[in-house]
């Protein structure tokens, strides 16, 4: 499910209780002095004890029930992926009807928790507003690799490699979302595919359009991003119907993809 079919689907979310649904805002950004020291930890356990105390002083036995499960299962989830954080996390969760929905992503928010009877999904719609679902293409003599996100974090990569036999573009097998990808050493395209003028490029090129155009319905990309060296970028630009939404003059192919996305979108 798309993101943006699943913030309708959350929308709509209601439950019969009062209040049923923890929404859960949490800052983890190493970047900021707040987080030192595991400081997301302490605003986690602290926001839902208010929560706690709260729903406890109104002697609702069911509804604190319900809402210990939910402390424990989002505790739990966090607290299984500290080591790996992005800059936020985002949790919408209910136990009757069953609401279970995590986003980790690489957009900064306010710590704030909401217990209501419906997801508190308005920072949410912000930025994905600001961050929307998004491919991000960097063109290469060897390879065109393709990265699509959301709200600032990586869904999935592909790489598509030039089959100079054939004279045609085809995916080249790898693992989603493959973080690891970019180690600092250089790697070069083989021979032939060095040799190429690059007043071929553009010809180079051609098919990778269609590809695009597909990866962008199926995805339900609403914006590209190319970023390359200069004629490269361009070029591949060119090939496409729509202009992208920014075209940046860097080689970022050897770069962790994390790294690639924060360079995109937060030039």
């Amino acid at each position: 499910m798309s993101l943006s079919k699943e913030l309708e689907a959350l929308k709509e979310f209601h439950c019969e209780d009062d209040r049923c649904v923890l929404s859960v805002y949490l800052n983890t950004y190493p970047g900021d002095p707040q987080q030192l020291n595991g400081g997301w930890r302490i605003h986690l356990k602290t926001g839902l004890k208010r929560i706690g105390e709260y729903i406890t002083a109104s002697e609702d036995e069911k509804e604190l029930k319900a809402f210990n499960e939910l402390k424990k299962k989002v505790t739990e989830e966090v607290e299984g992926k500290k080591n790996n954080l992005s800059k936020s996390v985002v949790i919408f969760a209910a136990i009757e009807p069953a609401l279970w929905s995590v986003h980790y992503v690489q957009v900064p928010v306010k710590t704030s928790f909401h217990w209501e009877n419906h997801p508190m999904t308005e920072e949410m719609e912000y930025m994905y507003k600001a961050y929307p679902e998004s491919g991000v293409i960097l063109p290469s003599y060897g390879e065109v690799r393709i990265l699509d996100t959301a709200m600032g974090a990586v869904k999935d990569e592909l790489v598509y490699e030039f089959d100079s036999g054939v004279e045609t573009w085809k995916i080249r097998k790898t693992e989603s979302t493959n973080h690891d990808r970019g180690n600092g050493k250089k790697t070069t395209a083989g021979p032939a595919l060095e040799a190429r003028p690059r007043t071929q490029i553009k010809g180079f090129y051609k098919g990778m359009e269609k590809v695009v155009e597909k990866l962008k319905k199926e995805r339900g990309w609403r914006e590209i991003h190319i970023s390359g060296e200069t004629d490269l970028a361009n070029t591949f630009a060119e090939t496409l119907r729509e202009k992208p939404a920014s075209c940046i003059y860097k080689n970022l192919n050897n770069s962790k993809a994390n790294d690639v996305i924060h360079q995109i979108f937060e030039k």
